[in-house]
């Protein structure tokens, strides 16, 4: 009974240890081998097989690496954006947003390139487009200012991500900016040495209570 009461108290403790939140953390990366040493098992989508200039039908089912996902657009299609040696997704409407949701389970980081093309499927300067993710218990939004090619942003959450959203600001002068991404990445996260500690020990209490119980009934 002593080793019993023992057990349970240790339980007990480990809940009270354990990281509670009501809402959902988010971490910024603004380049790519940050966010890489924070993920692991990252699989990157290239939109390489894409059509240049060709209308795609919304939605897509995609890999990134081991990953699986759906790009979407709330009003019209996709087009292929770009050069012919290193392609791009963009919506077909300027004003669209991009949409990625139906993540295979584990997917907690997600990332890439993003900026505005023009209506000719080019890269246009001077363009600012708003990024947000979402998981169940929360949201984070983060505006790229002024993107270029190669202008990253990566959020990891700590919780599986539902969607994530691109859309472009567009500018004051009267001409359109359509919101384009290249090399998306997904990614899982490896849980913190003393998440895993903890881990442990709450599943070596239960295995305790369950082994005192059983030798108690016989």
């Amino acid at each position: 009974m002593r080793l019993m009461n023992i057990a349970r108290l240790a339980a007990i403790v480990l809940l009270g240890v354990l990281p509670q939140r009501a809402t959902a953390q988010f971490t910024t990366y603004t380049d790519l081998a940050s966010f890489l040493a924070a993920t692991t098992g990252a699989g990157t989508d290239t939109f390489d097989d894409l059509s240049l200039i060709d209308v795609t039908t919304s939605p897509m089912v995609r890999t990134a690496g081991s990953f699986s996902y759906t790009a979407t657009v709330n009003t019209t299609d996709f087009v292929g954006a770009g050069a012919p040696d290193d392609r791009w997704l963009s919506a077909n409407t300027a004003t669209d947003i991009i949409t990625f949701s139906g993540f295979s389970p584990g997917v907690r980081g997600v990332g890439g390139l993003f900026f505005g093309s023009d209506d000719f499927a080019a890269f246009r300067a001077g363009s600012s487009i708003i990024l947000s993710v979402f998981t169940m218990s929360g949201s984070s939004t983060r505006t790229v200012m002024d993107a270029t090619l190669a202008s990253f942003l990566g959020f990891v959450a700590d919780a599986d991500i539902v969607s994530f959203t691109v859309e472009s600001v567009q500018p004051i002068d009267g001409t359109l900016a359509w919101p384009t991404v290249n090399n998306l990445v997904l990614a899982n996260v490896v849980p913190e040495p003393t998440t895993w500690l903890l881990m442990v020990t709450g599943v070596g209490m239960l295995v305790l209570i369950a082994t005192h119980r059983r030798s108690t009934r016989r």
